[in-house]
């Protein structure tokens, strides 16, 4: 059989993984620039309580749909070690099982998050002054969590098999949509902030549209076939085996950005809105760490299925370097230009101080983080899902809630909040260390 996608157990290493994370890295980049126009639109033109509403919003919302995209890496996983061993019988199960599952975790999703976010928002003691706005960009956020969720399923598969290429031109396509409808519903339809909530679901509904034709369409072996949409019990096993470690481990970290977000907005709205503004900035910096760490999930997955061991362990050992260097660069950058960038979302003098003071100290730390990232993708690749979760449970939610508890408690002083970060990863960094040398991670 001939597959319309190239397996990335062959060819030259170091252009396999470039040629699959260059076009994770403009589609990210895309979506980066898209999420960043609503809140460049949100705050040029609805000022610095709404930007903090939506800035607010984007800790709790990672926490909820982290849990699910988790489970779509562990299905990627899987995916790719069944592509990577061509076994098309269990290829097929694992891929219907997939969406079944992207499709039961959706309508869920879309349940818990309308019903309870006015309460979770009470919880990360919200100011009153953007509460309204806070809920009304929840809730409509989340009546889009179907569109949300079987985005990132199908992306996964598409991803898991080394199609990356498909994915980039699609989000090019809901960034372009995203960025008409911000104007449309904000600026002449007075929508305020559910209008920048209602733009991103549209467009994530279309790219997941997309992605779904897509699969449909294909006369491969991962193509997907309506009436064979249901639960495999065995790869349903397999993929929450692999994809409930990662999903757990995405609620942890987003559990501790709620709870230091909470401790900022203890701060106030220009707080608020100063971090939120650096926030989107830092999406820039993780272009590098998601791309190279999708491609290491994937090229791990798929040469360990195919038995390859020692082309494994180099492919893990460049996208490391990889990664790191990239990044590196990036926020290099980041710290340089930290003034004119945190400017463009908000010229109030505060938010400006407070968004460069984020910046400043953790950007030239992103070594650190890239780091923790790739050998977590690494593991993830090598059905080692655990360990990563436990790491970044222990470093990034316990280590950095109990930190902020103790200092924020004895000095109140912000510098503590954005601190935690580098120190964190710098913990997890020194774990993942030990772990990659000393263990038999590729066998």
């Amino acid at each position: 059989m001939t597959n319309s996608v190239a397996p990335m157990t062959e060819g030259v290493i170091w252009k396999r993984m470039v040629m699959f994370a260059l076009p994770i890295f403009i589609g990210n980049l895309f979506q980066q620039m898209y999420n960043t126009v609503d809140s460049l639109i949100v705050g040029n033109y609805l000022g610095s309580s709404a930007l903090a509403a939506v800035s607010s919003s984007g800790n709790l919302i990672f926490m909820l749909i982290g849990f699910l995209t988790g489970i779509a890496t562990g299905a990627g996983v899987i995916i790719s070690r069944l592509y990577g061993a061509k076994d098309d019988l269990q290829l097929e199960k694992a891929v219907h099982t997939t969406v079944a599952l992207g499709i039961v975790s959706g309508i869920l999703m879309t349940l818990v998050g309308v019903l309870f976010s006015h309460q979770i928002l009470i919880w990360m003691k919200t100011p009153d002054t953007v509460m309204n706005d806070s809920i009304a960009y929840l809730q409509m956020y989340f009546w889009g969590s179907l569109g949300f969720v079987m985005y990132n399923i199908l992306v996964g598969i598409l991803q898991a098999i080394g199609d990356s290429k498909h994915p980039l031109y699609y989000l090019i396509a809901s960034s372009l949509i995203n960025l008409v409808l911000d104007i449309i519903f904000i600026r002449y339809f007075n929508m305020g902030v559910a209008g920048a909530a209602l733009a991103t679901v549209i467009s994530q509904f279309v790219s997941a549209i997309l992605c779904f034709i897509l699969l449909l369409r294909s006369k491969e072996n991962y193509r997907i076939i309506i009436n064979k949409i249901r639960f495999d019990k065995k790869q349903l096993i397999d993929i929450v085996r692999i994809g409930f470690p990662s999903g757990v481990q995405n609620s942890i970290i987003g559990f501790a950005n709620v709870i230091v977000q909470s401790n900022i907005n203890t701060f106030g709205e220009m707080a608020m809105a100063g971090y939120g503004a650096y926030t989107k900035i830092e999406g820039f910096g993780f272009l590098p760490i998601t791309s190279f760490t999708l491609a290491l999930t994937t090229f791990v997955g798929q040469n360990l299925g195919a038995r390859q061991y020692e082309r494994t362990k180099k492919g893990a050992n460049f996208g490391i370097i990889a990664t790191l260097i990239s990044a590196e660069i990036i926020g290099a950058l980041i710290f340089i230009f930290a003034p004119s960038l945190i400017t463009a979302f908000d010229s109030s003098p505060e938010v400006i101080s407070f968004g460069v003071d984020k910046a400043r100290s953790c950007t030239l730390f992103y070594f650190l983080l890239a780091y923790s990232h790739a050998l977590a993708a690494i593991l993830r690749g090598a059905g080692k899902a655990t360990i990563p979760m436990l790491v970044m449970m222990i470093c990034w939610c316990v280590i950095r809630v109990a930190f902020l508890t103790v200092t924020i408690s004895l000095t109140h002083n912000i510098l503590m909040v954005y601190i935690v970060y580098p120190l964190t990863w710098f913990l997890s960094s020194l774990c993942f260390f030990f772990y990659y040398n000393k263990s038999n991670w590729n066998h």
